[in-house]
């Protein structure tokens, strides 16, 4: 049966080498993304940084430590507590300290080429000239400060030696603060790192300008300074290794290390990447293994007449069916080994494109891990036995006469366990889609629900194509089969009779053109949602926010914009809170320190109950993703520095698209800064002629460039806020669906190839008949189209079914959002599948169309 089995293959050498190219690509794509994601898993160890060369540092705890019955619960506070004073002055008489400020800063008309960002200023900090020696920073050129407008600046050697380059000593540049924008002297210049943007001022000016003192580097003994800060404190000092008191931390050798700025950045960093290539993996698996069994099962679909005159011959079921399985093993062998080849040469192009397009950390790199490319290798052989188990079993079912009338036309009828199968995968991707919508319509909108839920209609469709192809078939070729020529009609009736060919071919432009539309569909319609969520629930004229995630507004700004006659303002901060939730999870939630008074005149928030008119310095605005959420009721919580408050609820929002956080008053965050303002002019403001509203608006902008604040319309802040997608969002789906689009294109072609070259009889009796080359080659070119666009509206129909689910989650969220369809991008992939189509069905059959029709009718089984 071996020999048989060899030599049955050599004989269909093009059918199973495109199972094979199949199998190879399908597994070289598992592995790469295994591999890629493998080296997420560690983020690489580092010290102390900031502080490597202080001896003892002091300060404030930044992590929230709650005990409950399931053990110990963490988290990360967002506005930790000052040093204080008294503390400070006790170590200072144990020694030398140097006191340590931390503020946002950036320069306003010039850049330094990898040192301090211009223009935004994300990332870049201000900090005393003392503390510099605890990293160390020495000087590169010039000298340290020495008066309030003088600073030194980091500066990497690259723009150094670049002439004209960056900022140089001697140089008068605007500086951005916490107290506005002046102009200062660069006296100095320091190297640069990659774990802070700083600059550096006096020691006075930076108490100046943050009064805070955010840590202290003591040159004393360790246990000396943990009996004083036990001292001051009047606690007793806890028995943690870093010698921290309750509230305060003495780190020390590798403690250090917590004191960085961002200090998990490395772990962090690799989160989004993980999230991003385990979402790749899931749906490269899923497209591989679809695409993968599908070819497989065509393959054997096609030599069900072969099959049928081996049961003429005498071969027993169980013979056809070990036949067809020695085939898939001699077949998914070679092929999952040359994918794991492939993959392996694969992934570092991959974790370079991560790199480079500043999705992944510079050091991101594939590392020496194995494991991947087993499972990429077991997962190829699983996937070719499990392509062809169903075909093998009705393979072995055929009867001779069956397959000798079956040769001719393929019914595409549907076996029982199919349908089965097919309405329990159809009912599972609508029943979950139901489930949601009439639970948690917010679930639509998270990633994992918006990428997963597309694969089971993908697969509900695709078990169903026999029954859905002849349809769809009908209805796109309704045109072209009443035009003048036969090419329509034939190309009609081709496609409708060789149901499996059809499906088999559909299939990748199937899961192409719904993937695609689903996940571009998805992200842009919520993206849009968010913003038209923005800007209904702001009733402001202007919305000023600080640049960079922990930015901070000037003081001077804040005041001068209150000032200015007709216009109200509110000015808030951000802050976190923290609740424990069934006593066994610590949440935290972003929120928003306000005063309800000038809110109200600024926001229109989406009330679902209360009144945030209520809110008070002991009470607290929620939404309804709390557990506890009923007005009226008091809520145990931890503020942003740490201090535990119980609140009463006042008023809770509506769900909304995930954004509406929790409302507090400022003296509940009293570590917040104010970093947005908003400014409605005021009943009357905007007279009929106009001029208040100019005057206003003069005063704005006057205020903005005093203080170095960029002021926006509020048209302009959401167009600003909130894009389509952000471009972290953009590159992961571009790599996501890049990853499951080429290789959907390579199957296309592979698939067709096999088809077409099968068919070189049937292209010899058109021959015989009359049909001329090109005629022929119209014909192909033809029912090519038409499987295309029968795959295409196939994945419409998933798509529409995914967005409406969704259209229908934002109106349970009480969104009123349009849907966003990406046109232009599924013409494109549409478009790209027809060509590769076109070419792949053309090429072939010209290839065929070289022999003489009478030899090839006289070669035919």
């Amino acid at each position: 049966m071996l020999r048989l089995t060899l030599q049955g293959m050599r004989a269909r050498w093009v059918t199973f080498t495109g199972s094979f190219v199949a199998l190879a690509l399908g597994v070289g794509l598992i592995a790469a993304t295994g591999l890629a994601l493998a080296a997420t898993f560690q983020a690489p160890h580092r010290g102390p940084e900031r502080f490597a060369a202080a001896p003892v540092v002091v300060r404030a705890s930044d992590t929230l430590r709650v005990s409950t019955p399931a053990g110990e619960r963490t988290q990360r506070l967002t506005d930790p507590r000052p040093v204080p004073d008294g503390l400070a002055a006790a170590l200072a008489r144990l020694g030398p300290t140097v006191e340590d400020r931390t503020f946002p800063v950036s320069l306003a008309d010039a850049s330094l080429g990898g040192g301090i960002d211009s223009g935004d200023g994300a990332g870049a900090v201000g900090h005393p000239w003392s503390v510099a020696a605890a990293t160390p920073y020495r000087l590169t050129d010039g000298r340290a400060p020495a008066t309030a407008e003088e600073i030194v600046v980091a500066v990497a050697p690259a723009t150094r030696a670049r002439s004209g380059g960056g900022v140089e000593v001697g140089d008068r540049v605007r500086v951005r603060t916490p107290a506005g924008t002046g102009s200062r002297t660069v006296v100095g210049t320091v190297g640069a790192t990659d774990f802070e943007n700083p600059m550096f001022f006096t020691d006075a000016e930076a108490a100046q300008l943050s009064p805070r003192i955010d840590a202290l580097v003591v040159h004393v003994d360790a246990t000396a300074v943990r009996k004083a800060v036990r001292a001051t404190a009047g606690t007793q000092a806890s028995d943690t290794p870093a010698g921290s008191g309750p509230g305060f931390e003495v780190l020390t050798g590798g403690e250090r290390r917590r004191a960085d700025p961002d200090p998990d950045r490395d772990s962090e960093a690799l989160v989004a990447v993980n999230a991003l290539l385990g979402t790749a993996a899931g749906i490269t698996c899923f497209v591989s293994v679809f695409v993968v069994a599908s070819t497989f099962a065509f393959a054997v679909a096609q030599r069900r007449r072969e099959f049928g005159l081996l049961r003429t011959a005498g071969a027993t079921p169980r013979q056809i069916r070990r036949t067809v399985f020695a085939e898939a093993v001699l077949v998914a062998v070679p092929a999952s080994a040359a994918g794991c080849l492939l993959g392996d040469m694969g992934a570092p192009p991959l974790a370079a494109w991560l790199v480079d397009n500043a999705i992944a950390p510079p050091w991101f790199a594939i590392g020496d891990q194995t494991w991947p490319l087993h499972t990429a290798f077991w997962t190829g052989l699983c996937v070719a036995m499990a392509g062809v188990l169903t075909s093998s079993w009705r393979a072995g079912r055929i009867k001779p006469t069956e397959a000798l009338r079956e040769a001719a036309v393929d019914s595409g009828a549907m076996p029982p366990s199919r349908r089965l199968l097919g309405a329990l995968v159809l009912l599972a991707g609508l029943g979950l889609l139901v489930w949601s919508l009439a639970t948690d319509p917010g679930e639509a909108l998270k990633r994992k629900t918006y990428i997963t839920r597309p694969m089971l209609l993908i697969v509900g469709f695709a078990l169903y194509a026999p029954v859905l192809v002849p349809p769809v078939v009908r209805l796109v070729t309704w045109l072209p089969a009443r035009l003048p020529g036969a090419t329509g009609l034939l190309a009609r009736q081709n496609a409708a009779t060789g149901v499996r060919r059809t499906a088999a071919v559909a299939a990748p432009v199937l899961i192409t053109v719904a993937l695609a539309a689903s996940l571009l569909g998805t992200t842009a319609t919520i993206s849009e949602a968010k913003s038209t969520e923005a800007a209904a629930q702001t009733s402001a004229d202007y919305v000023v926010t600080a640049p960079g995630e922990e930015g901070a507004l000037p003081d001077a700004f804040v005041t001068r914009a209150r000032s200015i006659p007709g216009t109200a303002v509110s000015a808030s901060r951000a802050t976190a809170v923290t609740v424990l939730e069934e006593d066994v999870a610590l949440v935290t939630t972003e929120a928003r320190a306000v005063d309800p008074a000038d809110l109200a005149a600024v926001a229109r928030l989406p009330v679902a109950s209360g009144r945030v008119a209520d809110l008070d310095d002991g009470g607290i605005v929620v939404n309804e993703e709390w557990l506890e959420g009923t007005v009226g009721q008091r809520v145990r919580v931890w503020l942003g520095d740490g201090r535990e408050a119980t609140l009463r609820i006042v008023a809770v929002l509506r769900t909304g698209t995930g954004d509406n956080g929790v409302y507090v008053t400022p003296r509940n965050a009293p570590g917040a800064t104010v970093d947005r303002v908003d400014i409605k002019l005021r009943d009357g403001a905007d007279g009929a002629d106009g001029a208040d509203v100019a005057a206003v608006d003069a005063a704005l902008r006057e205020a903005g460039r005093a203080t170095g604040t960029a002021v926006l319309t509020k048209d302009a802040w959401v167009q600003r806020s909130h894009p389509r997608s952000s471009e972290s969002t953009r590159l992961g789906m571009l790599l996501i669906l890049g990853i499951a689009l080429l290789y959907t294109g390579i199957a296309l072609v592979n698939t067709l190839v096999m088809a077409t070259s099968d068919r070189v009889g049937d292209l010899a009796v058109l021959r015989l008949t009359g049909a001329t080359k090109p005629q022929v080659l119209r014909l192909v070119a033809a029912e090519a189209l038409v499987v295309v666009a029968v795959g295409s509206l196939l994945g419409a129909a998933v798509a529409g079914l995914n967005l409406l689910g969704l259209r229908g989650a934002l109106a349970l969220l009480s969104v009123r959002s349009p849907l966003v369809v990406p046109w232009g991008s599924l013409g494109a992939m549409v478009a790209a599948s027809a060509v590769l189509a076109v070419v792949a069905a053309v090429v072939p059959a010209l290839a065929a169309l070289r022999t003489r029709p009478v030899e090839v009718a006289g070669t035919r089984e």
